[in-house]
Formats: structure tokens, C-alpha cells, sequence
């Protein structure tokens, strides 16, 4: 399955591309790279095959993921149903402890009410939810920390 963005580091930056070549190159169609050349992506010259730099292709691919890009101020969570930077509701946040000094902040959109996520240090959360409520919850069991084995064990039978 071909991934959305197409990563601008699979494309050589000395090597020159046919369209089919890159269209192989960036896993996508023979299309995809046919509209990147009507929204900007120039050739080498207009004679067919068409060749593309790949400096060029690397610049154009680069430069188009970034433009999209939505970074969250002080305060957001990225909601995916919105596709955008959200307020918690009502102010509150809820932070899930992953690993130590590390976990997750949950909360809810307040426009869909979707549950929202955003990765954080322990240390950062002062920082990036500046006047929210944050309450920490427990985080899940980990097998490490049992004590006692299973009691369906088969290695002790009786008999």
C-alpha cells in the first residue's frame, strides 16, 4: 500500500528521473508525479522522456511536506478529525504515564469531542498546557512488576 507523503530522502539528489522512474522511486502512480509537475515540479528540459532532477524533486517533495505541516501552540492538541490544532475541553487534560518521565496527554476536542493525543515529557507539561487542568492517571500494569506467577501453571502438577 503506497504511504500518503511521498518521503523526499528515497529520491537520489545526483540522479536524474523519467516519470516512471520516480513514480517507482516515491511509491506512488504515474499520475501522482504527472500532477507535481502541473503544481510546480519543473523538468530538466520539455523534451520527452521528461527527466527530473532529483536536487529538484527532493526540494519539491521537501517543501511540500513542510507547507502542511501544523505545528501546535502552547495550550493544542492536534485533533484528527478537525485536521487541526484544537483546545482541550473545558481546560482539561489528562496525562498517561508510558514510560518513566514520559507519556501521553489525552483530552477531548472541544469542537467534535474527539478523543486527542500528544506525546510529552513529564517535565514539558507545565510548558505545553499552560493554563489547563492536568490530572495525572495511573499508568498501565507492566508485566515486570508481578510478583507471583500464574496459578494455571503446568509445570508443578500433582499426581
Amino acid at each position: 500500500m503506497p504511504v500518503r507523503r511521498a518521503n523526499p530522502n528515497r529520491v537520489k539528489q545526483h540522479r536524474s528521473y523519467s516519470v516512471d522512474e520516480l513514480a517507482r522511486c516515491c511509491d506512488v502512480h504515474k499520475n501522482t508525479v504527472r500532477n507535481w509537475q502541473v503544481k510546480g515540479l519543473e523538468p530538466i528540459d520539455k523534451r520527452r522522456p521528461l527527466l527530473f532532477h532529483g536536487a529538484t524533486v527532493r526540494g519539491f517533495l521537501a517543501n511540500r511536506n513542510s507547507s502542511r505541516k501544523q505545528p501546535c501552540s502552547p495550550g493544542m492538541l492536534y485533533c484528527l478529525r478537525c485536521r487541526s490544532p484544537r483546545r482541550p475541553a473545558l481546560g482539561m487534560v489528562d496525562f498517561v504515564p508510558m514510560r518513566t518521565g514520559s507519556g501521553n496527554l489525552r483530552a477531548l476536542c472541544e469542537r467534535c469531542e474527539t478523543i486527542m493525543h500528544r506525546r510529552a515529557r513529564e517535565v514539558d507539561i507545565a510548558r505545553i498546557m499552560p493554563g489547563c487542568t492536568v490530572q495525572f492517571a495511573q499508568g498501565q500494569p507492566s508485566l515486570i512488576g508481578q510478583t507471583a506467577p500464574s496459578p494455571n501453571c503446568d509445570s508443578e502438577r500433582q499426581g
